[in-house]
C-alpha cells in the first residue's frame, strides 16, 4: 500500500491501479469547496478524454458560484447512489479527504475499491492505493500531474476547473501554501486556457443576495479574544432563514474575520441540523490549528482545519486551545504575555 509522497510524481501503485479501471466514481468531502469541485470536474474530464467514464457523486451540492466551472459535467448529489451503482463502476476515487467518512458516503463507497488522492496531513491511507502529497498546494495541482502521467489533454475547460481548485485552496495565492509549485501550476494552466479574471468574477462578483445578507448575520456575532489576535464568529441555523440563504451560501464566510488587522487565528462555529457544531479554524504562520482539530477527531492543515464538537462549553474550550496555540507561537508584535488570558 502506497504511503505519504512529497513529490509531484504520481506513485506507480496509484497510477497502475487507476489504469486498470474503465469506469470511475469520483467523490470528495461534504460541503465541497473549490478544490473539491475543481479537482472532481477536471479529473472527470481527463478520464473521459482518455476513453474512460466518470461519474461524480457528492453528498452535498456545490455552491452556485462554481456553476461556470462545472459546465456540462453532471454531479449526482445526495445519499442515494447514482444509477448502476455499484456494478457499473470499477473504482472509486476519493479526492481531498483525509478520512473516507468525510465524504458522508463511506458505507456506499466501501463497496468499491477506493483510490485515495489527497494533500492533508494525517491522512488515514484508507485506499487500495494512496497518493498523499502533503507538499501539494491543492489536490487540483496533483490532478494536473496525473493528467501529465496519463498523457491526457488539458483543454481550457479543464484548466479552468483546476485553476479554481488551486486559487481557492491557496486563498487566491495569499496563504502559506502559495509555493513555487502553486505558481508554476497556475502559469501552466493559464497557458492551457484558464481565465483567472473569469474565475475571480465567478468567485467574488456573482454572489446571490442571500449570501451577502448571511455575511451580515455572521459578522454581527464577531468577537475578538486574546487582545485582538483571535476572532470568533457563529453561524446559526436560523440565520439562513432570516437571510434567505441556502447552505451553500456559507462558503468563504470565515475569510472576513481573518482580514481584520492583527488577527492571527479565526474560528467559525456553525450549527448543524444534526444538533452538533462544525468548527472551522484558520491561522497564520506557525499557529497550528490542525493539531487542535486533530485532538477533537478532525483534521486538515497547519493553517486550515476543522472538527465537530457538541456544546457551547466545547466552544469555549476550543477558543482556549486556540489562545494557547497563539501564545505558543510567540509574541512577534510585542503584546503582553498575558494577552490571551481572557480567552481561557
Amino acid at each position: 500500500m502506497s504511503a505519504l509522497n512529497t513529490s509531484s510524481t504520481v506513485p506507480e501503485e496509484f497510477l497502475g491501479t487507476l489504469l486498470g479501471g474503465r469506469s470511475f466514481l469520483l467523490s470528495s468531502h461534504a460541503h465541497p469547496d473549490g478544490d473539491a469541485i475543481g479537482s472532481e470536474v477536471a479529473l472527470a474530464r481527463i478520464l473521459q478524454a482518455t476513453g474512460r467514464s466518470a461519474t461524480i457523486w457528492n453528498v452535498d451540492p456545490a455552491p452556485a458560484t462554481y456553476d461556470g466551472v462545472i459546465g456540462d459535467i453532471a454531479i449526482h448529489v445526495g445519499g442515494t447512489p447514482p444509477p448502476g451503482f455499484p456494478e457499473a463502476f470499477d473504482l472509486a476515487v476519493a479526492l481531498e479527504c483525509p478520512q473516507l467518512d468525510r465524504t458522508g458516503l463511506e458505507d456506499a463507497l466501501r463497496r468499491l475499491d477506493v483510490l485515495n488522492m489527497d494533500h492533508h496531513l494525517g491522512n488515514r491511507l484508507y485506499g487500495v492505493a494512496n497518493w498523499v502529497d502533503t507538499e501539494a498546494p491543492a489536490v487540483a495541482e496533483m490532478v494536473l500531474h496525473l493528467a501529465h502521467a496519463l498523457d491526457a489533454p488539458v483543454d481550457p475547460a479543464t484548466a479552468n476547473a483546476l485553476y479554481l481548485g488551486l486559487s481557492t485552496d491557496t486563498g487566491s495565492f495569499r496563504f502559506s501554501n502559495a509555493t513555487p509549485r502553486a505558481f508554476e501550476a497556475a502559469a501552466e494552466l493559464v497557458r492551457r486556457g484558464a481565465r483567472p479574471e473569469q474565475i475571480a468574477g465567478w468567485l467574488y462578483e456573482s454572489q446571490p443576495p442571500g449570501a451577502v445578507r448571511l455575511l451580515g448575520e455572521v459578522l454581527g456575532t464577531l468577537q475578538l479574544h486574546c487582545d485582538g489576535r483571535i476572532a470568533s464568529v457563529r453561524l446559526e441555523l436560523r440565520m439562513f432563514e432570516r437571510a434567505g440563504a441556502s447552505p451553500t451560501d456559507s462558503e468563504g464566510l470565515i475569510d472576513y474575520p481573518r482580514s481584520i488587522r492583527g488577527v492571527e487565528a479565526v474560528v467559525l462555529f456553525r450549527e448543524r441540523p444534526e444538533g452538533d457544531v462544525k468548527v472551522s479554524l484558520r491561522s497564520r504562520g506557525g499557529i497550528d490549528v490542525g493539531a487542535i482539530a486533530s485532538r477533537r477527531g478532525g483534521g486538515g492543515h497547519r493553517n486550515a482545519a476543522g472538527c465537530l464538537i457538541d456544546t457551547a462549553t466545547d466552544e469555549t474550550a476550543v477558543i482556549a486551545e486556540l489562545a494557547a496555540a497563539v501564545e505558543a507561537n510567540g509574541d512577534d508584535l510585542a503584546r503582553p504575555a498575558t494577552a490571551c488570558e481572557d480567552a481561557r
